[in-house]
């Protein structure tokens, strides 16, 4: 039974998905955070945390890769951790750092660095040959404006170190540039309280259908579990609506998108790994969005797990303890799964999502969550302001997402004063 060493993690799915992949495999997890508090506020549900199922909490600053490298250091005689990893984006890095420091497996600091940096990632991708959009980087807001003018408008402007899709917009003229500026620089800190990078990047806008290759790097040979699909809500913001696994592609589609994404983890130097990378299917073929060095959000993961049976955040504990993973897929009964989700109609405080009592009778819903009464709503331009979603499955490929979207159609928000959110 092998000892991991978690350092940080998301507070969402992904909180009760990892640790439940570590205990599956018989593992068991030391949890390290800065602020303990930040998952205990926004765990909502009845029981304990996952994340206090660890045999240790443990607290240090996180955000100091160089004094936590040494720290751990320091624990490891008595603790003698065998893996290190984490579901955040943000800790990717400093968790890179430790293995290295503690001889255990993992990807390349460097090649991390690459992937988690969105400036990095283009000019790796770029020099390698891998498709993707016409970008520029530039740190000012003169740079800015001279780099869109080059690149010509419409295009999308995007923070180089954020997540989630905080902050990528579309822009069509210099108005919509300077206030996407603006909104920016007026985010130095992310959530984790890490002071951002003022590099920001422009992209070329990517026409076409968007879809991520779930893959598993080890030993620097790439096995891809399958493709998922993406739907997309609003005109400027980019926000994920829902997904599918698998994606309804023809097989030369197909074969043409696993491509580019192996090429482009080989391009970034990836290894011992699990991946998700984004790609749009425009016109002119496929063409890399992004690379994230870690499982999949949004239960993704869940949707694979339930049509092939892999669990790939096991997968991921597996592969931070030097473990050879199974990744043969098995009958599940399910041809096709997806989620959908419910975004705010506009921001304010809820009384209540009707209908949502009733979801879990239709036909094909295999799990759903809604916001309680009283949770202030968000604006819709972001992957962090979900009131809800709905998971289905369905013995034919590809007929889940119908199943997903009809569920999530039938609840209705209602606002505090009586407003109904459509």
């Amino acid at each position: 039974m092998g000892h991991l060493l978690m350092v940080e993690s998301w507070v969402g799915a992904m909180s009760t998905l990892l640790p439940r992949g570590i205990r599956d495999g018989g593992h068991r997890f030391s949890f390290l955070t800065r602020d303990v508090q930040h998952y205990l506020r926004a765990w909502n549900r009845p029981g304990s945390h996952p994340l206090l199922g660890a045999e240790n909490v443990l607290h240090a600053e996180t955000n100091d890769v160089a004094s936590l490298v040494e720290h751990v250091a320091k624990l490891q005689p008595a603790l003698g951790f065998d893996g290190v990893l984490t579901s955040c984006d943000y800790y990717l890095g400093a968790t890179a750092h430790l293995a290295q420091r503690l001889g255990l497996p993992g990807s390349p600091p460097e090649a991390v660095a690459r992937a988690c940096n969105k400036d990095q990632t283009r000019l790796a991708l770029r020099e390698a040959g891998v498709p993707g959009p016409a970008f520029a980087l530039a740190d000012g807001a003169s740079g800015l404006r001279e780099a869109a003018l080059a690149l010509g408008f419409p295009l999308v402007i995007k923070p180089v170190d954020l997540c989630a899709g905080m902050f990528v917009r579309k822009v069509s003229n210099e108005a919509e540039l300077s206030e996407a500026v603006r909104e920016l620089e007026g985010f130095p800190v992310n959530a984790r309280g890490q002071r951002r990078s003022g590099t920001v990047l422009l992209e070329e806008l990517l026409t076409g259908p968007e879809v991520s290759v779930e893959a598993v790097t080890a030993h620097g040979r790439t096995t891809v579990v399958g493709v998922t699909d993406k739907s997309v809500a609003g005109e400027s913001c980019f926000v994920e609506t829902g997904h599918m696994f698998p994606a309804a592609l023809d097989a030369d589609t197909e074969r043409a998108v696993t491509s580019v994404a192996v090429a482009a983890i080989a391009a970034l130097g990836l290894d011992n790994t699990v991946t998700h990378t984004e790609l749009k299917l425009t016109p002119t073929g496929p063409r890399i969005v992004e690379v994230n060095p870690r499982p999949a959000g949004n239960q993704i993961t869940e949707l694979i797990r339930r049509v092939t049976g892999i669990d790939l955040p096991a997968v991921h504990a597996q592969l931070a303890l030097g473990e050879s993973p199974r990744l043969a897929a098995e009958p599940t009964g399910a041809g096709s799964a997806a989620i959908s989700f419910l975004l705010p109609p506009r921001t304010g405080p809820i009384d209540r999502i009707d209908g949502a009592e009733g979801i879990h009778g239709i036909d094909g819903v295999v799990d759903s969550a809604f916001k309680a009464a009283g949770h202030v709503a968000g604006p819709a331009n972001s992957n962090n302001n979900y009131l809800g979603h709905v998971m289905t499955t369905d013995p034919a490929p590809g007929a889940a997402r119908a199943r997903a979207e009809a569920a999530i159609g039938s609840v209705e928000v209602v606002y505090a004063a009586g407003l109904v959110g459509a």
